[in-house]
């Protein structure tokens, strides 16, 4: 049970206290009116003394009363009816409300912080947003000190209430006084009067009621003297006359009405009396009289949601029922307001009436005739009255009847001192209530000795002598139940449990099987639920004083029953709090009871506390999982809330059920919507002007809204193909993302001269979840902002949105002006939100477009997209979105129906930034930055760019060159220049060079649609004449003009500007990449306004091209060093032999029928192809699939090499046509794609030679000398030629032949290395593992054991056959002259030995009989490029075939040790036949 303001031994002596009746005349009634009181109602306050009273028991042992309380009523001979009782305790009940406040109290009960307390309806409603914090500022006392002072208040005026009953005294009148005014003529003779009718009432037969407890009724006779209007000499003669007729002890002369009310009004005087007034109204004649003839119902039914009145608002209003209730009746110091239902929710908007209602009992004053000297005077008058007439009348009576008790029984003479005697010996076993005989309509007579045996007790109980009326009451039970008398046995039962539970000192165990027996006596036997009631209370107090709250608990329970709601609401609430006060508190049970309380104290029509109970259950059942339960409370108190006439609070309560995964059934769902819905346009209709209040649903998911900044592009039409640029449509890709911002950051450093702006910020077309939101996004203004809303309907019956648009608000700035200019002042479109309909909403800012209808099936996610036109500069905040929620009607329902459920609201879109993880203390807290992509910034105009792309192909072969058209137009107001493109793939796509204009095309190409240019050659050049050169120029194709940045090409526009509206067509060559399958190929076109902006200072247009790529041809190219030395060549520019191996991997993918080699051509720096030294008649070389040609070629060096500097940076191009016609291979597009592709390779090429070693450590003392020996030994081997193999395929599609054309790129770079023009698949890079010591820095490499044995070129020159007479002549010498030419531009030292090296059999059998004369061992030291002439002379001894190629050559750098010499490897066998004659 929840804490009483009282102790439970106060409570049950304020429940049964000594009665006194007061019969008033009417002289007397009129000076006690003058304080708007009567004689009962004055004194009330003062009926607890102050001070000890004291009495002799039977035996002369004195007895202490202490704090001694007596009830003064008014005499009533009519009992209250029962429904008169049940409306008057529905009022106290409803009255008495939580009070505002007060200090809240929490329990800590496992993982619950629950508020019980006076103030807890407000702190656990669940919309209540701050309850958790409200809980944290409160006292967390885990003392139990939550109160219930609307039970306390029924328990009260229910205990009060009670009619007297014939079974037991407590309640029976002990006195009577006779008031009489000193302004009677004769006050004696109306003292008689007043005497001579109580008389009549007690013992003429004609009333039953009230009871008496004796016959000899105490009379005490008082003379009121209003000394403001009276005599007070003659007061008191009739005083003095009264002392001598009734004696000291028996009369009172009693003075008061010091004032008139208009002398003292400035003087503030206590009013005590607003806390007692109508507390026993029961007892009031002429209330009785009124509420008789009302007809009370006691049948409440719970109101629907629509209904219009409130019950519990306002007990004034309510038939005629005075309102003078209180909020509390034991808080003396703190008196509530008498008319006050005071709530823990929001104040409830109610009618004037209402409030003036409430205010009238605050207009009547009580005592305003008494002073504070009077106040004393009827104090004093109580305890006189008390101590020197009812006391001693108590203590007569209990002798007396202790005699007659010992005289008829014949037992000892004192009662008292026998108990031990008759209850020492052994008891009889008492016989259960089921054996019994249905008794309980036994009466006794008034003169039975049982009776005056309880009598007996009932005095002393009610003057608290304990012990001496528990063993009266043991004695009584067990006379009443001998006689089967059960009605009687309870009420001894009752009392004794009670006189037992309050001896002090507790000298027994308080017999609670007492009080269960007399509960199920008087609720199974009697049929009397009322005793049955008041022993439940009694015992339930009880027990929880002695901390046995689980019996208490099953106790309340127990007394729930249909007969009466509130009794059943008030003991069930009282069990919860006995639950949650456990040492172990029952959370769940504590919950589950509440709302079991609650239905029924709606059942019984008090809505406030029903809503209370809802809400403090509501902590317990929220976010555990009980989704049920939380929707059942939540309906039920969005309902009992909209019955209060609190519709906010039900909107939020109905709110919940929605916005939660309802796990219930789609018709319950549906329901609840309706309810919502109906709910809401109640709301909305109060305040039709008042900003829109947030909607439940659908749910918004607003991490994954998307806001778009860009037009609606223009569709390809017949052979153009649109940009693809970037659409809503498109996933989010992060490394894609990466890309595009490398790209533009490509360019953009390109146009700033190298540098990327520090306030560079990469453009971001569509923003999500997982781009950068930190900054500020930029928009431009007359181009729409679409955003991308993602519903969620979590029901399970469809929704329907109308009228759905974005919210907004706008601050124009002008950002071309100066800074100093002020921003204008914020718009905002919240205002006309309320009518927003259409299509779309225009103002001088923005247009809004709105969706007129947004159907949503059942827990269906659907996205919005809406759009929004900016037409001025300013920053634009977008707020959230407004619609029309609404269900769709059934077939059963028609439009009208549909209309009325719908109703306007928003909701807003609140996004969390990602959370903050830099520093030290974001890491140890939970910070969130800034996401801002809501918050675009309207930027003055800028250019917008569409690209088309004319005849563009999705499929090529590898290498083949196709040449499309791509068209740019400019579809905004401003001019665009500076139009360039980046693409990571520069080797795909090429627009052509400076000097492409230059050479015209052939016939024989324009007829073909060819992509090169051509020239027709005469049948010289097919006869393997030498090749055709040209000297080119990178630099006019766009390599190196870029540096570092090889991507990035400009776009030749007209005049370098793009006019708004104007647009320009260009041709644009492609080449299939060099490795099959389907490549993304990413282009990224930068552009600018020929208007510089602070805001905005360029744009980008994306386009991602797919191609799928068919095998082609593969080429496979080496170099040879040529053994030969021819002197023309002046034995400087050596010569190479260059083979290249051409197969056709074609599977027929793409109907290619065959390929046809047409020319072949070479570009390098320092060397070119010569000529063909194939046989003549395999120079078309055609293959068909899986077919393979080997083609060999002579190359020598370029003549110009040495001539000017600029040669040095210029390419040669040779060309050796294999066909009728020369492809123009220094031109476009040929040139393009040569120098493109040595791009795109060179930063491969310098990581791979960074992994060789030839590390630059000049810094480091002695490297120099090893560093340019590795650089000599590597130029040796180096030959930077590049071979462009060009080939036509023949094609059959749709029965046509076509002709498709491409080249391929092989580049030798070293001599004897086969090179491939299919790029190997890279290997995966070998995870690196961390190393924490630093490395000791590697040796400078050393030329390897393949580079150095290109240093030295070695050629023998011999006849190839020699004849010679071995009979006549047994030894052949034949003359050698062996040629040493040094390639490198060092000294090497060589030498040469002669000796055979027998290693393996196959050498002996060579050369076995074949033996050099003379010096068989040479040192030599060659310069820089000399050629060295050996003579030597071979001996043979037989004829034969011979191998003259066995000295060994070893050479080395002059400046270096041994350790580098290796051996000298001759290139091919010299054979030389001896033929004997």
């Amino acid at each position: 049970m929840a804490q009483c303001v009282q102790s439970v031994q106060e409570f049950i002596q304020d429940s049964f206290v000594p009665m006194v009746a007061v019969l008033c005349s009417e002289d007397a009634e009129k000076v006690t009116r003058k304080n708007n009181l009567n004689f009962s109602e004055l004194v009330r306050p003062f009926c607890r003394l102050t001070s000890e009273g004291h009495m002799r028991d039977p035996n002369n042992q004195i007895q202490v009363i202490k704090n001694l309380k007596i009830s003064v009523s008014n005499m009533v001979t009519q009992p209250p009816k029962a429904p008169v009782i049940r409306r008057l305790l529905d009022e106290v009940v409803s009255v008495s409300q939580p009070a505002e406040g007060l200090v809240a109290n929490v329990i800590t009960a496992g993982d619950y912080d629950l508020n019980i307390s006076d103030r807890s309806l407000k702190a656990s409603v669940p919309w209540y947003s701050s309850w958790k914090e409200t809980l944290r500022e409160l006292n967390t006392s885990k003392v139990y000190t939550a109160t219930t002072p609307w039970f306390e208040a029924y328990r009260e005026n229910f205990l009060q209430s009670m009619p007297a009953s014939d079974h037991e005294f407590l309640n029976h009148y002990l006195a009577c006084m006779l008031v009489v005014s000193s302004r009677e003529p004769v006050p004696v003779e109306q003292f008689l009067k007043l005497s001579q009718e109580q008389h009549r009432i007690q013992h003429s037969g004609e009333y039953t009621y009230p009871k008496w407890f004796i016959p000899n009724t105490l009379k005490y006779y008082v003379l009121l003297h209003d000394i403001s209007d009276g005599d007070e000499q003659r007061a008191d003669s009739v005083y003095e006359d009264m002392k001598q007729r009734y004696g000291t002890q028996g009369c009172y002369l009693l003075k008061i009405n010091s004032r008139t009310p208009a002398s003292g009004s400035d003087e503030q005087i206590p009013d005590p009396w607003s806390q007692y007034l109508q507390k026993s109204s029961f007892q009031n004649q002429e209330f009785l009289e009124e509420a008789s003839s009302v007809v009370v119902n006691d049948t409440k039914v719970e109101n629907s949601t629509g209904a219009a009145e409130v019950d519990g608002l306002d007990p004034s209003a309510k038939d005629g029922v005075p309102n003078n209730f209180d909020a509390h009746p034991l808080q003396l110091d703190h008196p509530s307001d008498p008319g006050g239902a005071q709530d823990g929710l929001d104040a409830v908007k109610t009618t004037a009436l209402t409030s003036d209602a409430k205010k009238q009992p605050s207009v009547t004053s009580h005592g305003a005739c008494l002073t504070l000297n009077d106040h004393d005077r009827i104090r004093q008058f109580i305890q006189e009255f008390t101590f020197r007439g009812l006391l001693p009348h108590i203590e007569k009576n209990i002798r007396q009847l202790n005699d007659q008790l010992v005289s008829r029984k014949g037992l000892s003479r004192s009662l008292f001192s026998a108990t031990k005697k008759w209850f020492g010996g052994g008891k009889v076993p008492e016989k259960s209530i089921n054996e019994l005989k249905n008794t309980a309509g036994l009466l006794y007579p008034p003169e039975a000795p049982e009776l005056q045996i309880r009598k007996m007790a009932d005095l002393c109980f009610l003057v608290q002598h304990y012990e001496l009326a528990y063993s009266c009451y043991h004695t009584a039970k067990k006379d009443f139940l001998n006689d089967q008398a059960m009605l009687y046995a309870a009420g001894a039962l009752e009392m004794a449990a009670v006189s037992a539970f309050l001896q002090p000192g507790a000298p027994r165990p308080y017999p609670a099987h007492y009080m269960d027996t007399a509960i199920q006596t008087y609720r199974d036997v009697c049929k009397n639920m009322v005793l049955a009631e008041r022993c439940a209370l009694l015992s339930a107090e009880i027990l929880k004083s002695q901390a046995k709250y689980s019996d208490a608990a099953t106790l309340l329970i127990k007394m729930t029953s249909e007969d009466s709601d509130l009794r059943s609401a008030l003991l069930l609430e009282q069990a919860a709090h006995c639950f949650i006060n456990m040492k172990s508190p029952m959370v769940r049970k504590f919950a589950f009871h509440m709302i079991l309380a609650g239905h029924r104290f709606s059942k019984a029509g008090q809505k406030r506390h029903a809503l209370r109970c809802y809400c403090q259950a509501m902590q317990v059942y929220k976010g555990k999982g009980w989704s049920l339960a939380e929707d059942h409370i939540n309906f039920t108190i969005g309902r009992q809330s909209f019955t209060l006439r609190q519709p906010e609070n039900a909107v939020s309560a109905f709110r919940h059920i929605l916005i939660n995964d309802s796990k219930q059934a789609a018709s319950q769902q549906g329901a609840f919507l309706r309810e919502y819905l109906y709910v809401y346009k109640s709301v909305s209709q109060l305040s039709p002007e008042g900003s829109l209040p947030q909607l439940p649903l659908p749910c918004i998911q607003s991490s994954a809204t998307r806001v778009f900044f860009g037009h609606d592009r223009r569709l390809a039409e017949g052979e153009k193909q649109a940009a693809t640029h970037v659409s809503l449509d498109q996933e989010y890709d992060r490394d894609l993302s990466q890309q595009w911002k490398e790209l533009e950051e490509q360019v953009v450093a390109i146009v700033n001269r190298g540098v990327v702006p520090v306030n560079f910020q990469p453009t971001q077309y569509c923003l999500n979840s997982q781009t950068d939101n930190m900054r500020f996004p930029l928009a431009v203004v007359e181009e729409p902002i679409i955003v991308e809303v993602v519903f969620r309907n979590p029901l399970k019956v469809p929704l329907l949105l109308t009228d759905l648009s974005l919210l907004w608000k706008f601050t124009p700035k002008d950002f071309v002006q100066p800074q100093d200019r002020e921003p204008g002042e914020t718009v905002s479109n919240e205002k006309d939100a309320h009518t927003l309909k259409g299509t779309a909403f225009k103002n001088e800012f923005i247009t809004t477009e709105v969706i007129a209808e947004f159907f949503m099936s059942p827990e269906e996610t659907k996205v919005a997209r809406l759009k929004l036109l900016p037409h001025q500069t300013g920053e634009l905040h977008i707020l959230g979105v407004v619609y029309n929620l609404g269900t769709t009607p059934s077939s059963a329902e028609g439009n009208p129906v549909n209309d009325g459920l719908m109703v306007r609201g928003r909701q807003d879109l609140e996004i969390q930034g990602p959370r903050l993880n830099s520093t030290k203390e974001e890491k140890t807290s939970v910070r969130h930055g800034p996401d801002r992509r809501l918050d675009p910034i309207i930027a003055p105009p800028m250019p917008l760019l569409e690209v088309f792309f004319i005849n563009f192909p999705t499929g090529l072969l590898c290498g083949e060159i196709r040449k499309a058209y791509v068209e740019f137009v400019n579809v905004s107001q401003v001019p665009l220049t500076g139009l360039r493109v980046v693409s990571k793939h520069p080797e795909f796509f090429t627009f052509g060079s400076h000097a492409s204009t230059l050479t015209p095309l052939s016939p024989t190409a324009s007829e073909n649609c060819s992509a090169y240019k051509t020239v027709a050659t005469g049948p010289a050049a097919a006869d393997g004449g030498p090749a055709a050169t040209t000297l080119v120029s990178p630099a006019d194709f766009g390599a190196g003009s870029n540096g570092l940045c090889p991507g990035v090409v400009d776009i030749p526009l007209p005049d370098s500007v793009l006019q708004p509206g104007a647009s320009v067509q260009l041709p644009m060559w492609l080449r299939g990449p060099d490795r099959e399958g389907v490549h993304e190929i990413n282009f990224l076109f930068y552009y600018e306004s020929t208007e510089k902006t602070s805001k905005l200072s360029h744009r980008v247009l994306r386009h991602t091209a797919v191609i799928c790529a068919s095998r082609s041809l593969s080429v496979r190219a080496t170099a040879r060093r040529s053994n030969t030395f021819q002197d023309q060549e002046d034995g400087r520019n050596g010569s190479m032999l260059i083979f290249v191996d051409v197969e056709n991997i074609n599977t027929n993918e793409a109907g290619v029928r065959e390929f046809h080699i047409v020319q072949v051509s070479s570009s390098s720096k320092q060397w070119r192809l010569h000529k063909c030294i194939n046989p003549s008649e395999d120079k078309d070389a055609k293959l068909t699939s899986r077919e393979r040609g080997k083609l060999c070629f002579r190359a020598t060096k370029c003549r110009n090499v040495e001539a000017t500097s600029n040669a040095q940076e210029k390419y040669t191009f040779a060309d050796i046509n294999l066909g009728n016609e020369q492809i123009i291979s220094a031109t476009t597009p040929c040139a393009d794609f040569f120098f493109r592709r040595c791009q795109s390779a060179e930063p491969k090429k310098a990581a791979v030679s960074g992994h060789v070693g030839f590390a630059h450590s000049k810094g480091q003392d002695g490297g120099g000398s090893d560093e340019d020996m590795a650089s000599v030994v590597r130029k040796c081997s180096e030959v930077d030629l590049n071979v462009i193999v060009l080939w036509k395929a023949y094609v059959v599609e749709d029965n046509k032949q076509l002709i498709l054309e491409g080249q391929l790129h092989v580049a030798l770079q070293t001599i004897g290395k086969e090179v491939c023009s299919l790029s190997q698949k890279e290997e995966a890079q070998e995870m690196v593992l961390l190393k924490f010591k630093p490395e000791i820095p590697p040796p400078l490499a050393r030329p390897s054991l393949e580079q150095l044995p290109h240093l030295i070129k070695t050629n023998l020159h011999y006849p190839e056959s020699y004849n010679h007479p071995f009979p006549q002549k047994s030894l052949c010498m034949v003359p050698v002259t062996l040629r040493l030419s040094n390639c490198s531009m060092a000294e090497v030292d060589v030498i040469i030995d002669l000796r055979h090296k027998a290693t393996s059999p196959e050498t002996l059998e060579v050369h076995g009989s074949f033996t050099w004369l003379g010096q068989t061992q040479y040192k030599l030291q060659l310069k820089a490029q000399e050629i060295h002439k050996l003579q030597l002379m071979a001996c043979f001894i037989h004829a034969g075939v011979y191998n003259l190629g066995t000295p060994r050559v070893f050479a080395k750098l002059s400046d270096q040790g041994s350790m580098c010499e290796t051996s000298q490897q001759n290139s091919m066998p010299a054979l030389i036949i001896i033929n004997s004659i």
